[in-house]
C-alpha cells in the first residue's frame, strides 16, 4: 500500500506557500507531488462518502521509498470542509500554516484576482461593496474561492478548526516574514516538527507562481483602515491561539494605535 501523505501546507494564500513548496522539494527526506497544489480535499466534485484516494497517490512518484510525502494547498485551511476530510484520511498528519498580515494578504490576494481576470473591481470596492457578491452564497460557492480578501483574514476561526481536528504538536503555526526574512531559523523549525535531518544551507527562496504587472492604483490608509476595523480584534484571539507576536502587523498597529496594542 502506497504511503499517506503526511504533511499538509494549509494556508495562507499568497502567505509565502509558494516558496514553502521549493524548500521543501528540495529535501531528501520528503517527496514532493507533481505540481504545487494538489486541491485533492478541497474538490467538491468528489463523493466524499466514499473518498477514492487512489487519485491523490497517483499525484506522486511510485518509488518515494521512505520519504515523506507532503501537499502544499492554502486554500485546505480556508476551506470548511477540507480540514475534517484530511483528518479522515490521516488523522497522523502534520499541519503547516503560513500566517501573513491579512491587508497585506488581501492586497496581494486582489491582484492575483485581477491579474487572472477574475476581478474587475477596484481593490477599495472589491474589499466594501464588492463583499455583497458573496452575501446569500452556499460557503462552497466558487465565489468563496475568489473574492475572500477578507474573509479569508479570519485566521482565528481557522486556527479553531484545525485544532478541532488535529492535536497542537500536530500543528505548525508560522509568520510568512520570518521564512522571508529568516529562512534557515524557519526551516530549522520545520525539520524539528517533521522529525527529519537539517535543511541544507541554501540562499532565500522568493518564488513567485506567476508574474503580472502591479495595478497603477495602490491600496491606501483609508483601506487598512477599514480592514483593522474588520479584522483587528480577531488578531489579538489569534496570536493568543498560536503565541504568534502579530504587534508589528499593519493590521494590528491600525487597529490599536492608540494603546497598549490589546494584548497582541
Amino acid at each position: 500500500m502506497p504511503a499517506k501523505v503526511s504533511i499538509f501546507g494549509c494556508g495562507v494564500q499568497k502567505g509565502g506557500t509558494t516558496s514553502l513548496f521549493a524548500y521543501l522539494r528540495e529535501h531528501p527526506d520528503l517527496c514532493a507531488p507533481v505540481q504545487k497544489e494538489l486541491h485533492f480535499f478541497d474538490d467538491e466534485s468528489r463523493d466524499w462518502s466514499a473518498p477514492a484516494y487512489t487519485a491523490l497517490e497517483a499525484l506522486f512518484p511510485a518509488s518515494s521509498g521512505a520519504r515523506q510525502r507532503f501537499d502544499i494547498t492554502p486554500i485546505y485551511g480556508f476551506w470548511p470542509p477540507a480540514i475534517a476530510r484530511i483528518h479522515a484520511y490521516n488523522p497522523q498528519a502534520r499541519l503547516i500554516y503560513l500566517f501573513r498580515d491579512p491587508f497585506e494578504r488581501a492586497w496581494s490576494h486582489w491582484c492575483m484576482e485581477y491579474a487572472r481576470g477574475f476581478e474587475t473591481l477596484p481593490f477599495s470596492e472589491a474589499i466594501r461593496a464588492g463583499r455583497a457578491r458573496l452575501a446569500g452564497l452556499p460557503p462552497l460557492a466558487r465565489a468563496q474561492r475568489i473574492h475572500t480578501y477578507i474573509e479569508r483574514g479570519f485566521y482565528t476561526g481557522q486556527v479553531r478548526r484545525a485544532l478541532r481536528y488535529f492535536p497542537r504538536e500536530q500543528l505548525l503555526f508560522l509568520r510568512s516574514q520570518d521564512l522571508l526574512h529568516d529562512h534557515a531559523g524557519v526551516l530549522c523549525k520545520i525539520a524539528g516538527f517533521l522529525g527529519i535531518s537539517p535543511f541544507a544551507a541554501t540562499a532565500p527562496k522568493r518564488e513567485q507562481p506567476f508574474e503580472f504587472t502591479p495595478p497603477a492604483v495602490q491600496p491606501d490608509a483609508a483601506d487598512l483602515d477599514y480592514i483593522a476595523g474588520l479584522l483587528g480584534d480577531d488578531m489579538r484571539a489569534f496570536s493568543q491561539l498560536t503565541g504568534l507576536d502579530v504587534a508589528g502587523w499593519p493590521v494590528t498597529r491600525r487597529r490599536f494605535a492608540s494603546g497598549a496594542a490589546a494584548g497582541v
